[in-house]
Order: C-alpha cells, then sequence, then structure tokens
C-alpha cells in the first residue's frame, strides 16, 4: 500500500508522524484538544460545556488550508499534516446535537469541517496517527479501542444527551459496531462515502441513499494520486538516470565521454519516460487497461510505451546504434511501468489485500528477472559492434 488509501473528496493519505502545529497535553480531564493560546488559524474560539471549553472550528477553508492540501498532494510535509485529536464543536452545539467521528489527517478533517457549514455539531478526532480513515482503518488505529478511548478522554457522554456517533462508511473495516456500544453505550451510524453528501444524509434524516453508499473511482478521483506518485518516483528516477549516464561512458578504450552523452542522454531520458509514464498513465487509464491485476496493465502499458518512446520519439537511437540499443528498452519499459503500477493497488476501490500479495508474488520476480535481463543487455551493448 502507498499511499495511500482512500483519495476521495474526504480522503488522502499520509505516513505516520509527530503531530504539528497544535500542542496537546498528555493528561488533561477536559475535552478540549488544543491550547488556545497557540490555537491553528481555523479555530475561531470556544463553547463551554458542563466539562470545559471545546475549541469551535471554521467551516470556512482559508487559503493556508487549500495550500496544506496541495502540498500534500505533492508529497511535501505529507508526514506532517495532522491535528490533534479530541474533541471539536462547530457553530452553537448542544447537547442534543449530532457527533461526526474522523481522523486527525488534517484533510479528513477539513473535508468534513468544510460540509457542515450552518450546521451545529460537535466532531471527534481519533487519534489514528495522522492517517486517513480509510488506510486508519485497514491499520486499526481508526478502530474500537480508539473510539472508546477518546470518547472516555473528551468525557464525551457527560457532554452529549444521546448516545450516537456518526462515522464515515470507510472507517467501518476498522470497526465493531456492537463492541462501542458495549464498552461507551454509543450507538454507531454509518454516513455517506463522501462528505459533500453529509447536508444530505442529515436532511434524509440519517438514511443514505445507494448512490451515497458507493464509492466511485473516477477520473478526478484517479488524477489526484498523480504528483505524490511523481514527487515520490522521482526521486529514484533520477539518481538512476545519472547512473546510466555515467555508466554509458564505458566500452572499448574503458571510458569515453563522447560515449556517455551519445549513449548515455538518450538512455538517461528514456528512463525518466519509463518513470513518469508508470506514475502518471496507470491511475489515468485504468479503466480502459486489460486484465485485472495492475502489474500486468502496467506491463502491457509498458510495451506500448517503450514502443513509442523508441520509434517515435528516439528513432535515432535506433538507427544510429543498431537494434540491439532498443532491446534493454523493450524489457525495461514493462517492468517499471508494471512495478510503479503497482503502487495504486492501495489507493483502488477494487483491490483486497490478500489479492494485493498474491500478485505481488507472481509479479515482482518477474519484474526483476526482466529488469536484471534489460541490464546486462545494456551493459554489452558498448562492447558490441
Amino acid at each position: 500500500m502507498t499511499t495511500d488509501r482512500s483519495h476521495t473528496d474526504a480522503e488522502s493519505d499520509a505516513q505516520d508522524c509527530c503531530s504539528a502545529g497544535v500542542r496537546v497535553p498528555e493528561h488533561t480531564d477536559a475535552p478540549t484538544t488544543a491550547v488556545l493560546g497557540e490555537r491553528p488559524s481555523w479555530i475561531t474560539g470556544a463553547v463551554d460545556t458542563t466539562v470545559g471549553s471545546v475549541p469551535v472550528v471554521d467551516t470556512s477553508l482559508r487559503w493556508s488550508d487549500r495550500l496544506g492540501s496541495w502540498k500534500v498532494r505533492w508529497g511535501i510535509g505529507r508526514s506532517r499534516y495532522r491535528i490533534a485529536p479530541g474533541l471539536y464543536a462547530v457553530g452553537q452545539p448542544t447537547p442534543e446535537s449530532h457527533v461526526f467521528v474522523t481522523a486527525n489527517f488534517k484533510m479528513s478533517f477539513d473535508r468534513l469541517r468544510s460540509q457542515l457549514g450552518g450546521i451545529d455539531a460537535w466532531i471527534l478526532v481519533l487519534d489514528t496517527k495522522g492517517i486517513n480513515v480509510w488506510c486508519a482503518a485497514g491499520k486499526g488505529t481508526f478502530g474500537t479501542d480508539e473510539i472508546v478511548a477518546r470518547i472516555a478522554a473528551t468525557r464525551l457522554n457527560e457532554i452529549v444527551s444521546h448516545r450516537r456517533l456518526i462515522l464515515p462508511q470507510l472507517g467501518a473495516p476498522g470497526v465493531s459496531a456492537h463492541e462501542v456500544k458495549a464498552r461507551s453505550s454509543f450507538h454507531v451510524v454509518y454516513g455517506p462515502v463522501r462528505a459533500a453528501d453529509i447536508p444530505a444524509f442529515l436532511a434524509a434524516r440519517m438514511t443514505a441513499t445507494a448512490e451515497m453508499r458507493q464509492v466511485r473511482f473516477a477520473f478526478r478521483d484517479r488524477a489526484v494520486l498523480i504528483p505524490v506518485e511523481l514527487v515520490g518516483t522521482a526521486r529514484y528516477a533520477l539518481l538512476i538516470a545519472v547512473a546510466l549516464f555515467l555508466l554509458s561512458g564505458f566500452g572499448p578504450g574503458v571510458y569515453a565521454w563522447e560515449r556517455a552523452v551519445a549513449w548515455g542522454i538518450p538512455s538517461a531520458a528514456l528512463w525518466l519516460i519509463a518513470c513518469a509514464a508508470g506514475a502518471i498513465l496507470p491511475p489515468a487509464l485504468l479503466p480502459w487497461l486489460p486484465g485485472r491485476a495492475f502489474s500486468l496493465k502496467g506491463g502491457l502499458l509498458g510495451i506500448v510505451v517503450g514502443l513509442g518512446a523508441l520509434w517515435l520519439i528516439f528513432p535515432s537511437l535506433v538507427t544510429s546504434r543498431g537494434y540491439l540499443a532498443a532491446l534493454p528498452w523493450l524489457f525495461w519499459f514493462p517492468a517499471v511501468i508494471s512495478f510503479i503500477a503497482m503502487n495504486f493497488t492501495g489507493s483502488s476501490t477494487y483491490t483486497s489485500l490478500s489479492g494485493v500479495r498474491k500478485e505481488m508474488r507472481v509479479a515482482v520476480p518477474v519484474q526483476i528477472a526482466l529488469t536484471a535481463l534489460g541490464l546486462i543487455l545494456w551493459l554489452v551493448k558498448p562492447f558490441v559492434s
């Protein structure tokens, strides 16, 4: 799994990290989640309750919130994009107001609060270690134990008169609803997949339509995965491209910079094209690529992209250095794009953990073999006329 990861309008991925932006007292009986003297801009005040004050959050996303989301999409500070767990308020909630539960990954929190404009509600934020709801549910941090512990830590049963929690549907894999009720007396209601459907869900007396329950993976949902994958891939792609350039100078006469320029620049460029294609094309073209396994989809795409790059983008490489120069790339393009495409199994809505493991057992040895064979051919080519 990458990412991750749900990438609906309520979700995104992040790694484990230290809390940033808000200091949280380690031991407190109050339901507050932040020291208001150090509060971030999205906390606009506080509401008094029978057990203490609770921070009130804005439902309008500021420029800084949107910039933060954009940076996370590009892998900038994504391991630190979290908020303090605990209880927050929206509007002027009363003991009868709804309680929504979410992760402490800030993008998940932002998506939820941005859809609660005009609604008086409580938001119970779980400590998911900065991971979004869907991934945290799979990892166990968005789960029964954390919900029960957070209810107790915030003394939620003393703040609200009802015993009802509205959880995101994507958190269901990590939650045992009957156990939550037995241990805390709170009843779990699963809301819609997307935060944007919450107002309609509430208007329908907390009844979700079939469409609200459906996880979509449309082009936009897939496209938002591309930037972070590009950034993650670029670090290794650039190092390997430089290595290919330098190694290409070896040949008859030991080393020649002229050979490095003539053979190394096209090699580095082709490698970068393969990596970029692996990060961009599989999510963009996913529904139209044949096969079920992501590795197969990527491998077939790699054959097409490799042929296109060799014959259309760099025809001079083949014509000037012979057909043997093309052979390494006919192995490398399918291997590289197939491997990168497998990263998206954790972002897809129709893969399973057991299926991913089975696919990896078959695909990874093939990818390694193709890469090794391509490397041998690439290293031998300068010594073959």
